[in-house]
């Protein structure tokens, strides 16, 4: 009986890891009004090696499109020119920031930016997500392990 409650409490210190651990993951949903002749950055950290998607959509009474471009790190500009429903993904070769630039040439109406990106983290080439989970399983079998190991033999 003392066992089936140890491996009880096992699963349960492994699930509630695993639930803080998923909270390591970015993955971010924001509304952006772009005035009317007016621009708006908004800047991304990343770290080499980051998988990175990048969604968005604009919303506006007459047009749903703004001009968007992607700054690196290394000043380097990625010009999309004008879109409304636009995706996009990649994998971050600098470490640093990247600003995502929306700029409304309209000049009668605002335009509403849903933006959507998620970014994956890679340790040693494995998703930090898998990583922490191996990890974890790692951990609680040597400590199952030494448990068996330190226990009174019958």
């Amino acid at each position: 009986m003392a066992h089936l409650r140890k491996s009880h409490a096992s699963l349960i210190i492994i699930l509630a890891s695993l639930v803080v651990l998923s909270g390591l993951a970015q993955a971010t949903t924001t509304n952006l009004t772009v005035q009317p002749g007016k621009e708006i950055t908004y800047p991304i950290n990343l770290a080499v090696e980051d998988r990175v998607l990048i969604q968005f959509k604009v919303i506006g009474q007459t047009s749903h499109t703004l001009h968007f471009s992607l700054v690196f790190p290394n000043a380097t500009v990625k010009d999309f020119g004008e879109t409304g429903d636009f995706g996009y993904s990649f994998i971050c070769d600098a470490e640093g920031d990247y600003t995502l630039h929306f700029v409304n040439s309209d000049l009668t109406e605002s335009k509403l930016v849903t933006l959507d990106y998620e970014i994956d983290h890679y340790i040693l080439g494995i998703p930090q997500m898998l990583f922490m989970t191996i990890v974890i399983a790692v951990a609680s079998i040597v400590g199952v392990a030494v448990f068996i190991m330190l226990s009174k033999k019958p």
